[in-house]
């Protein structure tokens, strides 16, 4: 029985703690949401607390504390306890506001202080006789804090009288310079001290250098004239700055910032033996856009670090190669000076026939090719012209995608299905008139995009009556219909759909991770191994893709790729002796060949036959299984997750410590696995780009925006930071905003157009589709306006 009676005991204390916890956690929340803005008011100085028993240690009340006097209530009613605690004046260190004038209540009469002495015993407490005379002090100051220093004045009122609203010529607006006004008077019978802090002058150059580093870092996204914004200043007031003028950010401070950058990149770039030269920028991506005129020039280093070099600002349009030519020569030149055999090659993402094979013939130790980010988007335009499938998905989609723009009916049909909380675009976006698809790709596969996200709706739509009545008369709705409900048109597009972000996919990978040159091979084959599977899940023929795929291979292919894959320790096979041995068996025959002409060609003659030898030696021999594994080690990326080799320095520094024995052939390695395979530089802001385009022939503004440029660009290399802000801003909002801005140019100013449509969004699209568009130019009210190619005219606001 009294085991009965303990356990039923054990219960009910159970079921009131789990009370007493409940009735915590609520009231937490609330105040919680009363401090975020969403409660009232009280709970700013009211704050629940836990009470234990103090032998079980297990909760047993729930109270609220006053964070002002730290007196506790029960927190059965907190409205009552801040009402009795707080508003009639308990708290000791609790006063509330004062109200302005015009919503003060009149004081009682002395008859009905008489009635109610209890409650307003403190209001009789006052100073002064006059019957009709307001003070100023009845004026709330608090309201302006921020523009003084000084309290609110004490109320002052005569016992016994009715003191009547005040009334101002000037209305409500008065109040606030009638406070200034008695404030200013104070001010003047009992001057303070200025409320503004006082700096020491190296607090005040300490503090406008961190300024000026975060201006320099922002890479143009805040201009020079936001510097003297009289918001910007009241700030820098505020916090004892002093003023500060764009001029001094422009000039010597500037010029300070650029040497201390330069003499740093100069001593690293002295400190390495050799270098590779990264240039990007060449290939227009854009050709009437100012963001797409800088040339970038990096210096990649065998340590895996990359120094700024410059930027050239190109004008827009396209460059011939032998001018592209002169310029890498030019660059070069200006690096190294006369020891050009430290430049071990050059990258870059256009002119490989041309520029980089004539400066390939005429220094035989270096060794450039073209960047492979272009090669994928290059793939990518060669399965458009070439594979009848994407032909026939882009003729379809286009017709399908004019008659739901253009039909009224139609446009009706998903309003009325997106009141039904179905969530689509509200346009389908459709390429330009003049747009050339198989050059620019993006209005492609936006609309791809926008087909397949609201595939649902569209069958929807083709079984609604008002659709039924358009077939009637319109013999391309119909046929629109027809193609909506074949499983097979819905097939080819996901088909053509997913091969594009399959490349993509691998273009963004590649471009984030920057491979060397000696992961072309595997890259490849790793690109054909997903087109057969994607063959295979679709149903189509392996032959036409696969020969695509081999033509852009050969296309960039360089002889460099071979030779650094098979004499990188990263890529060892062990055979069934235990050996660690280069992969010669996954080159072909030709491949193997070049790597035989490359070793040759990068040695001096002398050394040929030498640097064959121990090539053969190599082949046979290969690694000491120890250091071979210790190469390969991988460790997971803690930002990726993905499997990332733990020290990729390592490949280079067995050859020039573990295997000094090949004198010959390590000069040779040496110097080709650290090559880069990619020239993406750094990102540039539209407004940084604009700091080029304004300055004209200045050559003064030139060299100004040039030091901007060097400065920004080699902070951003300091943290490991190559995007945007604007691909920041996109990762931060997720969407594209209500009203998507477009920029205009016209005299070089910038005016804002707007789309009519607010629904069109962007984060169907990937980010390296930026890679593949291009701009149109159409006119606003006579003026040019720039906008992404894959808004239709008929979203532009007039």
């Amino acid at each position: 029985m009294s085991n009965a009676n303990s356990s039923s005991i054990d219960a009910s204390e159970d079921v009131a703690v789990k009370a007493v916890n409940k009735r915590y956690e609520g009231l937490v929340t609330v105040r919680t949401k009363a401090v975020k803005g969403k409660g009232a008011w009280y709970w700013a100085h009211l704050e629940p607390i836990l009470i234990r028993n103090p032998e079980t240690n297990m909760p047993k009340a729930v109270k609220l504390k006053c964070t002002l006097c730290d007196a506790a209530f029960s927190a059965s009613n907190p409205s009552r306890t801040a009402s009795e605690h707080l508003k009639r004046g308990t708290c000791p260190n609790f006063s509330l506001m004062l109200k302005p004038i015009s919503q003060l209540p009149p004081l009682a009469s002395p008859s009905s202080q008489q009635n109610h002495r209890k409650r307003s015993s403190q209001s009789q407490q006052a100073v002064g006789t006059s019957s009709n005379v307001y003070p100023i002090s009845m004026v709330d100051s608090s309201r302006f804090r921020n523009e003084t220093s000084f309290p609110p004045a004490q109320t002052l009122q005569a016992p016994g009288v009715t003191l009547k609203p005040l009334v101002l010529s000037g209305g409500k607006e008065d109040l606030g310079p009638l406070a200034l006004l008695e404030n200013s008077v104070k001010k003047l019978k009992s001057p303070k001290a200025s409320p503004n802090p006082t700096l020491s002058k190296d607090q005040v150059n300490t503090a406008f250098n961190f300024l000026a580093d975060w201006f320099y870092e922002s890479c143009g996204s805040v201009s020079l004239s936001s510097l003297e914004h009289p918001k910007f200043q009241a700030f820098l007031n505020q916090v004892g700055l002093p003023a500060l003028s764009k001029r001094e950010f422009s000039s010597a401070r500037l010029d300070s910032k650029f040497e201390e950058a330069r003499i740093e990149s100069e001593a690293r770039i002295r400190d390495a033996a050799f270098f590779q030269v990264a240039s990007d920028g060449w290939k227009s991506k854009n050709s009437t856009s100012a963001s797409q005129c800088l040339v970038n020039f990096m210096v990649n280093l065998p340590n895996g670090t990359r120094v700024f070099q410059k930027v050239v600002y190109s004008a827009g349009g396209s460059m011939p190669s032998q001018y592209a030519e002169e310029v890498l020569s030019e660059t070069i030149q200006g690096i190294c000076g006369n020891d050009a055999q430290r430049c071990v090659g050059i990258v870059a993402d256009k002119f490989k026939a041309k520029a980089l094979r004539n400066l390939e013939l005429q220094n035989h130790w270096m060794v450039n090719f073209s960047c492979q980010v272009q090669g994928f988007f290059s793939l990518i335009k060669d399965f458009y012209r070439e594979l009848p499938l994407f032909r026939s998905v882009s003729d379809n989609c286009l017709k399908i995608a004019y008659l739901i723009n253009s039909t009224p009916h139609i446009r009706n049909s998903f309003h009325k299905f997106r009141l039904q909380g179905l969530d689509f675009a509200g346009y389908i976006r459709v390429p330009p008139p003049k747009c050339d698809i198989s050059k620019n790709l993006a209005p492609f596969i936006a609309m791809l995009d926008d087909l397949i996200s609201c595939s649902r709706i569209l069958h929807l739509i083709v079984l609604d009556d008002s659709y039924k009545v358009v077939c009637l008369a319109d013999i391309t709705a119909r046929e629109c219909a027809d193609m909506i409900q074949d499983v097979g048109f819905w097939n080819d597009v996901e088909a053509a759909h997913s091969l594009v972000k399959m490349i993509m996919g691998m273009a963004e990978d590649i471009e984030a991770e920057r491979p060397l040159v000696g992961q072309c091979i595997p890259l490849w084959e790793e690109l054909r191994a997903k087109v057969k599977d994607w063959c295979t899940k679709y149903n189509f023929a392996e032959g036409p893709v696969e020969r695509i795929v081999e033509r852009r291979f050969k296309k960039n292919y360089h002889p460099a790729w071979s030779a650094a894959f098979v004499l990188d320790p990263l890529y060892l096979v062990r055979d069934a002796s235990g050996k660690y041995l280069p992969p010669f068996k996954c080159l072909t025959h030709e491949q193997e060949k070049d790597v035989d002409k490359l070793v040759t060609r990068l040695v001096s003659k002398e050394e040929a036959h030498i640097a064959l030898m121990e090539l053969m030696k190599w082949r046979s021999e290969g690694l000491d299984p120890l250091y071979a594994q210790a190469v390969q080690v991988k460790q997971r990326d803690p930002v990726t997750g993905k499997m990332k080799i733990a020290n990729p320095q390592s490949s280079r520094l067995v050859w020039e410590t573990c295997l000094k024995e090949f004198k010959s052939l390590g000069k040779v390695a040496v110097r080709l696995l650290f090559l880069h395979a990619t020239s993406c530089g750094i990102k540039c802001n539209w407004s940084f780009t604009r700091w080029f385009c304004g300055q004209g022939h200045s050559r003064s503004g030139l060299e100004r925006a040039q030091k901007l440029v060097f400065v920004a660009a080699h902070a951003k290399l300091e943290r490991r930071d190559f995007s945007s802000a604007e691909e920041k801003d996109a990762e931060l909002f997720g969407t594209m905003s209500v009203s998507l801005l477009l920029r205009v140019q016209e005299s070089g100013v910038e005016s804002i157009g707007r789309i009519k449509d607010p629904l069109l969004r962007e984060n169907t699209i990937w980010p390296s589709l930026n890679q593949l568009a291009g701009e149109d130019s159409w006119c606003v009210d006579r003026k040019p306006i720039l906008v992404c190619s894959y808004i239709s005219e008929s979203e532009i606001d007039h």
